[in-house]
């Protein structure tokens, strides 16, 4: 028998009408297949808390400055932070990692320091890094999961630090989706109109300059992206290779999802979306990878916190999974 079916057996077994837990066989689904068991675990989970500042942020794309990036991060390491405190509350291990911040963490008890530099380039002006920048973020991501699978981890949640990463985001989206860019562009942080229309004529000329650029040109990844995006997309790539869950956060992860969806189709497999973010644009960019959230809380903090919120539906359907009876051994009628 094929394992989809055997777990769809497992599950259709279970001593409940079948279908009635909805969703949760879905995810129960996913994860089995993932993990090629039909007695699916979430071990040692780790939340990967990535840094790194962005060169247009110079251009005014964003209400607040990139000093916040650092000073968050610091803050991170109080546990003073949303992401901290859901940590908290699910047991998962936070790595606060310094891929590109534009400041010297390096003394900072409680950051990882895999800096690639502080900060990338304009992408105004000029590709936001270099090719071998680009190749160590991914690295460094790759090389980030692999220190937690060395301590038994097999389910891996993403969050991001990054003043005016949602420029780079809505450009992906627009080059990747082929969505108009005004339809791709929001208030991030808490712009005001104003300032979105500002930041759209930024990132409008910016494309531009981009697409008449001479083949060939450098990737949108490379040209646009984030250190601490390119790290992520790197910490993706690498979980999915290494069979883990991956927890896709809000408007910036679900960027770098696609971004990873790009590289490797396969590594979608291993994604759970998490939820549909505040964040204008959202909702399409999900719908661009055929992706349904599990959550719509409103939520566009970022960090990873609305994919640590919905950690809790996972463990549901793994227990599900594990500790539910079957109709045999309840000795139940079967009753569809």
């Amino acid at each position: 028998m094929e394992l989809k079916d055997a777990i769809q057996q497992k599950i259709d077994n279970l001593n409940k009408p079948k279908g009635s837990l909805g969703r949760l066989e879905e995810l129960a689904m996913q994860v089995c297949l993932i993990q090629q068991t039909l007695i699916p675990a979430l071990k040692h989970p780790c939340h990967l808390l990535l840094g790194g500042d962005h060169g247009i942020e110079r251009e005014g794309v964003s209400v607040s400055p990139r000093e916040v990036t650092w000073q968050q991060m610091i803050n991170f390491t109080h546990g003073g932070g949303g992401c901290n405190m859901f940590c908290r509350q699910h047991g998962f291990d936070l790595r606060i990692v310094d891929v590109g911040v534009d400041y010297d963490l390096s003394g900072v008890a409680g950051i990882v320091n895999r800096k690639i530099a502080r900060g990338t380039q304009n992408f105004l002006h000029e590709p936001a890094m270099t090719e071998a920048q680009y190749n160590e973020a991914l690295n460094v991501g790759a090389q980030l999961v692999d220190d937690c699978v060395a301590e038994g981890c097999n389910v891996i949640c993403i969050g991001e630090m990054g003043i005016g990463n949602t420029s780079p985001s809505s450009i992906w989206m627009h080059l990747y989706g082929n969505i108009p860019l005004e339809d791709c562009i929001g208030a991030g942080s808490g712009l005001n109109s104003a300032g979105v229309q500002h930041k759209y004529k930024v990132l409008r000329q910016a494309v531009d300059n981009y697409l008449a650029l001479p083949a060939p040109q450098p990737s949108p990844l490379r040209y646009f992206g984030g250190f601490e995006m390119i790290t992520a997309i790197g910490a993706m790539l690498r979980a999915a290779e290494q069979h883990l869950v991956i927890l896709v956060d809000g408007f910036i992860m679900t960027a770098c999802a696609l971004g990873a969806v790009q590289l490797n189709a396969e590594v979608k497999k291993n994604m759970i979306f998490t939820h549909c973010g505040d964040e204008c644009g959202h909702r399409r960019m999900l719908d661009l990878l055929g992706a349904r959230p599990l959550l719509n809380l409103g939520l566009r903090l970022g960090e990873g916190t609305g994919a640590l919120c919905a950690y809790p539906l996972i463990d549901s359907a793994v227990r599900m999974m594990n500790e539910m009876n079957n109709f045999d051994d309840a000795k139940i009628t079967k009753y569809f």
